[in-house]
């Protein structure tokens, strides 16, 4: 515990550091919550991988103020470029929202905490596996919840399908219609190009027991990102027949897709 503390006092800086702890976010006396994140891990995590937010990526954001700055909202995203960087830059936004940071609860795909090294350090940040009781609790608990709908078919889509929705499911919308949540949507725009796929390796992929590999560059490219927070959507009501969910689900896809296309009209190119 003393090393974890000194590291964080090596490399959080003292604002960065004041602002995270004005997180809506209920931890024991030793720093950590019931589904293993630590407070004082979380800030390093941020701190570290600031960097590629800001000089990397060099992410702006739109629309910022359109996260509660306390209480449960579900901020629902579309999945692109092979790996979670989108699922990152957009908790970083999270976190550093001027209007109230918030830490951010990724759902993640079931496979990513069997990957070695990588699971215990994702619930020390914050993630959880993406299963429906995990979410309700979390909302419960006033949680910041991010979600991807498209899940791998979004996030594993090769190139030339890049910008193009893929199947929402429905899951998150009978939780936020169940439980009155609010729903955020965010276009991404900027990691589709960051690590372009024109096919995966089956093989690899079924040796490794991922859902897929992708043959792409070996590093991600420094692409310019853009993130645009939409306006809170709110479905209150029950549950009445699936063919109701699909079409509200179709709400927050197409409000989606237009955050994309402002973002892709607001860009000069992939780098800029």
């Amino acid at each position: 515990m003393r090393a974890r503390k000194l590291v964080k006092k090596i490399l959080v800086p003292k604002e960065l550091d004041k602002h995270l702890d004005t997180m809506p976010i209920a931890v024991g006396q030793s720093g950590w919550d019931p589904y293993g994140l630590n407070l004082d891990g979380a800030k390093v995590a941020v701190s570290v991988l600031k960097w590629l937010y800001d000089y990397y990526f060099r992410v702006e954001a739109f629309g910022l103020e359109n996260v509660p700055a306390k209480g449960p909202v579900m901020v629902v995203a579309n999945h692109s470029g092979q790996l979670p960087f989108d699922g990152i830059l957009v908790a970083l936004a999270m976190a550093t929202n001027p209007h109230g940071s918030r830490a951010p609860r990724a759902m993640v795909e079931r496979f990513a905490p069997t990957v070695p090294f990588v699971g215990n350090w994702l619930s020390s940040v914050g993630c959880v596996v993406g299963d429906p009781l995990n979410c309700v609790s979390m909302l419960k608990r006033g949680e910041a919840v991010i979600v991807f709908p498209e899940g791998v078919r979004g996030s594993g889509k090769l190139f030339y399908k890049r910008y193009q929705l893929q199947r929402f499911g429905n899951g998150f919308m009978h939780i936020a219609m169940e439980l009155g949540v609010p729903v955020v949507p965010v276009g991404v725009v900027g990691c589709e190009e960051s690590m372009p796929a024109p096919f995966h390796l089956k093989t690899l992929a079924k040796l490794l027991g991922f859902p897929y590999v992708p043959f792409t560059v070996p590093f991600p490219l420094p692409t310019k990102v853009l993130l645009h927070f939409g306006e809170p959507m709110c479905f209150d009501g029950d549950v009445v027949n699936e063919d109701l969910v699909s079409m509200k689900t179709d709400k927050v896809k197409a409000v989606i897709e237009g955050l994309i296309h402002q973002g892709l009209d607001k860009r000069k190119g992939w780098f800029h």
